[in-house]
């Protein structure tokens, strides 16, 4: 009985993780807060669901140190963007553009939610259509209604 609260409050305890180390961060804390801007825009090609910025993959560690190569040598945020959209493509955006190469990605939400509601809306009618066809007999009816 111990062993699970004790696991339960170390548990509580733990602080989240930082991914950006101090040693990662530039002295300059205007191009800091670039850096730190254009990490939070960018996927995590491992993670896939984090941004580089709260990743702490070793490849997300890598991306960020690139982004802050790149601050530093003096590109611009569109630079920069583009830079790493040439070398990994749109998926490395968290929010990709909305171009005819990423429509699906882009309907795929509203494409289910269609279908989804068709398909409730196609079974609502068949179940309809079938009590519809179960007739009664008088007999049937009056045994029913009398509670026999």
């Amino acid at each position: 009985m111990r062993l699970p609260a004790a696991f339960f409050i170390l548990a509580c305890m733990a602080m989240p993780v930082l991914a950006v180390t101090p040693g990662e961060m530039l002295p300059n804390a205007q191009l800091e807060a670039r850096a730190r801007h254009l990490s939070a825009q960018l996927r995590c090609l491992v993670c896939q669901n984090q941004s580089i910025d709260d990743s702490d993959a070793t490849l997300a560690g890598d991306l960020r140190q690139l982004v802050r190569e790149r601050v530093t040598a003096g590109d611009s945020d569109d630079q920069v963007l583009a830079y790493l959209v040439a070398r990994y493509g749109d998926f490395i955006l968290l929010r990709p553009p909305f171009r005819p190469g990423t429509f699906l990605l882009w309907s795929t939400p509203v494409l289910a939610v269609l279908l989804g509601g068709a398909g409730i809306a196609w079974a609502a009618a068949q179940r309809r259509r079938a009590s519809d066809s179960v007739r009664l007999t008088p007999k049937t009816q009056r045994t029913r209604r009398d509670g026999m």
